[in-house]
């Protein structure tokens, strides 16, 4: 029989709410009935890890024992999640007597209430009932977020509430799949792009027909976009209404002059969001399988751009101290200078013998994996024909692979 349900939003805030239970179904609900402000009260005479960390945290209160008759007492809302469908039926039937709305987590349909399936998307909570089919209302959920999410779903309005402005959104490492959920969506909105070579081309196949796309590349060491021309083209495009996105290859603050765009539009009063992305440094070495901590092996990371050799005077590297460090090095825009960079952790005491791996197209279908040593590293990615873009990784994990 088909459950026929009325759906509302419920204001929870500063309000009792009374839930039955600390187990998975609690480790599941609690979180939202938290995010909404409620004054949840938990009833059990166990919970559960996560549930322990609310607890311990002051987000819910715990009372350490079974449900006994009057524990709805003044409650707006219950949750009826006990692992014993008797304890389940009593406080449904305290709920009935005491007109609160209460949910039954074993048999949905003898409560009085129903959870939907939840989702959010920009701000926007939503729920869907599918008539007792839980199944299909989750798999219905999924595919509404999804094409909200990804831009093949419009909102109702959308574009009379879209404002004009710059949002830098970091792409990810180079498969399109790996940007963030918020990143695609400013990418669906988007009047303007402005791209970098580095950013997921397959992303610009999914923009709409009257979206202008600018080129932004910088190609290393060859023809590239000045940085000024770069900003004026965010300026100018938010000047004229339009709601400008800079996509960038990885994370735009990580080696991305995205801060550099930032106070270049804030002096010119445009309003700047930024939407961080997945940074190469990390995620193109775990594409190769290659962990850059593990326990018991590096306590420490750091990040270092190749973008200038050691010698310039220009370089704000201290590689004496670098060349000591334990830990895990990574080299971002080193390969032009790759050997010069190893000759000079060498010559400050990195054994020659330390592993060393480089990623070239990071989390792509052309991607390729070099693992060498320090001492060989240069001369095999120059055999090899390793190019730009690439990751070069130094220290005993770059001799891990999952």
């Amino acid at each position: 029989m088909t459950e026929d349900h009325y759906l509302a939003g419920l204001d929870l805030r500063d309000r009792r709410v009374v839930f039955i239970g600390g187990g998975g179904v609690a480790q599941r609900r609690l979180p939202r009935l938290i995010a909404a402000g409620a004054r949840v009260e938990l009833i059990a005479p166990e919970v559960t890890v996560a549930v322990s960390g609310m607890i311990e945290a002051g987000e819910i209160s715990w009372q350490r024992r079974g449900y006994a008759e009057g524990d709805l007492d003044e409650a707006w809302y219950a949750i009826a999640a006990s692992s014993d469908p008797e304890v389940n039926a009593r406080v449904v039937e305290e709920a009935q007597r005491r007109r609160v709305f209460c949910v039954r987590s074993d048999l949905a349909s003898a409560g009085t209430a129903v959870t939907p399936a939840i989702g959010e998307h920009d701000g926007m909570v939503l729920g869907v009932l599918a008539g007792g089919a839980h199944r299909r209302s989750a798999a219905v959920r999924d595919v509404v977020l999804e094409a909200l999410r990804t831009g093949t779903l419009a909102e109702a309005g959308e574009l009379g509430a879209k404002t004009a402005g710059v949002v830098l959104v970091g792409a990810g490492p180079g498969d399109p799949d790996l940007i963030t959920v918020a990143g695609r969506r400013e990418l669906a909105r988007a009047d303007l792009v402005v791209a970098d070579r580095l950013a997921p081309r397959a992303l610009l196949d999914e923009l709409a027909g009257h979206v202008e796309i600018v080129d932004a590349a910088k190609i290393p060491y060859g023809r590239a976009a000045t940085q000024q021309a770069i900003n004026t083209a965010l300026i100018e495009g938010a000047r004229a209404g339009k709601r400008v996105v800079r996509l960038k290859g990885g994370d735009s603050f990580v080696f991305g002059r995205g801060f550099e765009e930032v106070l270049a539009c804030a002096e010119e009063g445009i309003a700047v969001t930024v939407i961080p992305g997945v940074t190469s440094a990390f995620s193109a070495p775990a594409s190769a399988g290659i962990p850059v901590t593990h326990r018991g092996v590096t306590h420490e990371v750091v990040v270092v751009s190749g973008h200038v050799g050691p010698s310039d005077e220009s370089s704000l590297v201290d590689w004496p101290s670098v060349a000591k460090l334990r830990g895990t090095l990574v080299l971002m825009m080193a390969m032009q200078r790759l050997g010069e960079f190893t000759e000079v952790l060498m010559a400050n005491g990195k054994p020659g013998d330390t592993p060393a791996a480089v990623i070239a197209d990071g989390a792509t279908r052309n991607q390729r994996v070099l693992r060498s040593t320090v001492a060989r590293v240069a001369a095999e990615a120059r055999e090899q024909e390793f190019t730009p873009p690439a990751i070069v990784v130094i220290g005993e994990v770059a001799g891990f692979s999952a």
